[in-house]
């Protein structure tokens, strides 16, 4: 009888790490995504057209979004450390797949806030993993509106 109940305790310490480690695993896409965006804000920052294509998800096989990087590229470029200032992440808390659109403000230096939308897709599941694509990145907005539903 002694043996059952360190096997039941066994049991319900194993279940609650599994359901600890996939609930972390959930949080930690958030950070994800956030550096998935800061990496491309940051190219941008340095008008890097090229480290914006790479950031952004088969941007590469696509004119439009090849010519969107190259305009941001010139008309974003900031002397300075880019600073995110504000990010509005894309989902809340999920355990699977989402696409959704974030909202970001940053600036570099000196400069005045900037404020830009991104798509993302958190795509996966707490089992297999998740992980972030960057689909697409705006130009600048104003800084007291919301994200458009396209761009």
């Amino acid at each position: 009888m002694r043996w059952l109940r360190f096997l039941i305790l066994a049991l319900v310490a194993a279940g609650f790490i599994a359901a600890t480690v996939l609930l972390a695993r959930a949080f930690t896409v958030d950070g994800a995504e956030q550096s998935a965006i800061e990496t491309v804000l940051r190219a941008e920052s340095r008008g890097d057209p090229a480290g914006i294509v790479a950031g952004i998800n088969h941007c590469a096989q696509n004119v439009a979004c090849r010519s969107r990087a190259q305009e941001n590229a010139v008309a974003l470029k900031r002397a300075g450390k880019m600073v995110v200032i504000e990010l509005n992440p894309s989902a809340g808390f999920s355990l699977g797949s989402t696409t959704g659109t974030a909202r970001v403000a940053w600036r570099a230096g000196n400069s005045l806030p900037i404020v830009q939308c991104a798509r993302v897709r958190r795509a996966g599941n707490v089992i297999s993993g998740l992980h972030v694509e960057l689909l697409k990145i705006s130009r600048r907005i104003p800084s007291a509106s919301d994200c458009p539903s396209t761009y």
